[in-house]
């Protein structure tokens, strides 16, 4: 009878430890408030990303991700496109973050991250926002291209607690950061939402404008998982906290999808959950460019999935496909 009240007490424990926020504790101890102000010095001579630009953002100074001090947001509401863990009933709480560390020539969002369109909005105004979205019933904030603004971020949810928020941060990145920053959000993500666009560094620049996005994606990952573990959800189906990957398949394996895989497999864990793409449709730049100016095929997707199963992997993708 121990045994059975001790392992009903764990289950319990576990489901009310995902029902709350990792980041309530770490405001509650103050470290989230010492995380705030030195990733805010970090802008001095930035280092928030791999491309570590070093210049002063907060005296207005740019690099590639062409954000200084001032944050800018294109949009935000409730989303319903999203992976439906994540949206439920209510959507998906999604602030779309103006530019990117990336220049992917087959941007569908190219508007907001190579256009700039956004307004400028402060850090107590952000926190409005998540406030907002949680009032009309989000599950989630989804923090949509978040790396070069990790500290205006941080920096809001100080607030945004304060007066009362208290459902999950979704982070949702193109897979482009660096793991010294990503240990300054431990405790203050919920749930990692990373793409793993490419397993091959030239391919990466070519397309996206980066020379070494293998090289940094895999220990971003590995970081990530070390955080918050895999994808787990309430008694709703909901997503509380853990890892999500996406990864959207690219003609021509552009994308090296089967290494991408493997890596996933070995490396992460065989119950990550892995949405597999297949809405490649070329935009932007892409028609002009040879190899990806196309959508991909159904044999090429197949292709993929059959892959995805061959290593192990089973789940997120067989939800979906």
């Amino acid at each position: 009878m121990v045994r059975e009240k001790e392992t009903h007490e764990s289950k319990k424990e576990d489901r009310k430890d995902i029902h709350l926020p990792s980041y309530l504790a770490l405001y509650e101890s103050g470290e989230l408030h010492q995380r705030a102000a030195a990733l805010w010095d970090r802008l001095q001579s930035c280092t928030i990303c791999p491309r570590r630009c070093n210049k002063n953002r907060i005296a207005g100074k740019v690099g590639v991700c062409r954000t200084g001090a001032e944050l800018l947001v294109s949009s935000y509401g409730p989303h319903f496109g999203e992976e439906s863990p994540l949206v439920g009933i209510n959507g998906s709480g999604t602030i779309f973050f103006t530019n990117c560390n990336l220049w992917c020539l087959f941007c569908q969002n190219y508007e907001i991250s190579h256009l700039r369109h956004g307004n400028p909005i402060s850090t107590n105004h952000l926190a409005t926002i998540m406030l907002h979205l949680q009032e009309i019933g989000c599950h989630n904030i989804n923090l949509v291209t978040p790396t070069h603004v990790i500290p205006h971020i941080v920096k809001g949810l100080i607030p945004a607690i304060e007066k009362g928020l208290h459902i999950p941060l979704v982070y949702n990145t193109s897979g482009y950061d660096s793991v010294e920053t990503l240990k300054m959000l431990d405790g203050a993500v919920d749930i990692y939402m990373p793409d793993i666009k490419y397993s091959d560094n030239n391919n990466s620049k070519r397309y996206s404008g980066v020379k070494d996005y293998w090289t940094y994606v895999q220990p971003a990952i590995v970081e990530m998982h070390r955080q918050v573990g895999d994808l787990r959800t309430d008694e709703d189906g909901i997503a509380r906290h853990g890892l999500l990957i996406r990864h959207l398949v690219l003609p021509n394996h552009v994308s090296g999808s089967e290494k991408v895989l493997e890596f996933i497999a070995k490396e992460i864990s065989l119950t990550s959950y892995v949405n597999i793409m297949n809405q490649y449709r070329p935009a932007f730049k892409a028609l002009t460019l040879p190899g990806i100016n196309r959508s991909i095929s159904s044999e090429e997707f197949g292709e993929v999935l059959t892959y995805a199963r061959r290593c192990g992997l089973t789940r997120g993708f067989e939800e979906t496909s």
